[in-house]
């Protein structure tokens, strides 16, 4: 049996992330043929995430055996809590490593379509940009930036992905094997675009499938206007590099 890991990167998620587990969980008999684990990479949330993350790792039923937890010592940004979570998922010998944020933003009833499709590509990217897709209670303001925004990572670096920012996802563990991890420059949304980026650069096949995204109802938003400029800059660099084979 395939096996895969869901990593899910939390900051003050206790809200949601029992929620999240079982909902993980309740896709397994969709999903005969692969082993599905999750992989909390907690930064020491103030809330108590890990402690609650513990607390289900030490209960008796049979599936949260395959309930992970990593917890790091402070507030480090998204793309190095992914960076962590795949090296993790290469040591332990996962074939599909996913990304899921812990919002519900990303519904994990999605994660059999992921599955079906992977069978056929190195990278499914779970899309709000193309036909089927649907955006839900975001404001009009809020899509308006996150669509512009990837029309220009699109236009500047060529990337042939619709929703260059997704961090809905499921690498084939081939493809972050060939990624140079140690190498990854940015670290908020930035660095969904870098990965995607890379991906393509390696000439792995990526597919975008429909999502429903749906804005988180618990907790707060990490979005900030740093991480909206670190985008900014972050797709001229990739220009840069790729222009002079670094990439």
């Amino acid at each position: 049996m395939k096996r895969a890991i869901i990593i899910t990167p939390t900051y003050n998620e206790h809200e949601n992330v029992v929620r999240l587990v079982h909902e993980v969980f309740a896709q397994q008999p969709l999903c005969p043929d692969v082993e599905l684990n999750i992989l909390i990479v907690d930064d020491n949330s103030p809330d108590g995430t890990s402690d609650t993350v513990r607390n289900l790792q030490r209960k008796e039923d049979p599936q949260f055996q395959h309930i992970h937890l990593l917890t790091r010592p402070g507030k480090m940004g998204l793309g190095t809590a992914y960076v962590t979570g795949f090296k993790y998922a290469l040591r332990e010998g996962y074939d599909y490593i996913f990304e899921m944020d812990a919002d519900f933003s990303h519904d994990p009833k999605e994660i059999p379509n992921f599955l079906r499709e992977i069978a056929n590509y190195d990278l499914v990217i779970g899309s709000r940009y193309i036909t089927g897709a649907h955006v839900s209670n975001w404001p009009r303001r809020r899509l308006l930036l996150s669509y512009n925004a990837n029309l220009y990572a699109r236009t500047i670096t060529g990337i042939p992905v619709h929703d260059a920012t997704a961090g809905f996802k499921c690498f084939r563990r081939e493809v972050l094997e060939a990624i140079d991890l140690d190498d990854i420059r940015s670290n908020g949304y930035a660095f969904q675009i870098e990965m995607h980026f890379r991906v393509w650069r390696k000439g792995f096949r990526i597919k975008e499938i429909p999502i429903t995204f749906v804005d988180r109802n618990a907790g707060t938003s990490k979005m900030s206007k740093a991480i909206v400029r670190e985008a900014m800059v972050m797709v001229w660099k990739l220009k840069r590099r790729a222009m002079v084979g670094e990439l």
